[in-house]
């Protein structure tokens, strides 16, 4: 079992740890194919295209 911490951290020590742990907005990249709004790295919901393949049917 692991041993119980020695001392008690700050609250400002504890504020700047989760400071960096916070939510951040999707990257969104317009479809070269049909210009649709779509994820980075992700095939294209709309259209199906993935670096200019069409990789499933399309709507």
């Amino acid at each position: 079992m692991p041993s119980e911490p020695k001392k008690r951290h700050s609250r400002q020590r504890q504020g700047k740890r989760r400071a960096s742990i916070k939510l951040g907005l999707p990257t969104i990249i317009i479809c070269k194919n049909c210009g649709a709004p779509t994820e980075p790295h992700i095939v294209c919901k709309s259209c199906g295209f993935y670096k200019g393949k069409q990789i499933i049917k399309g709507k």
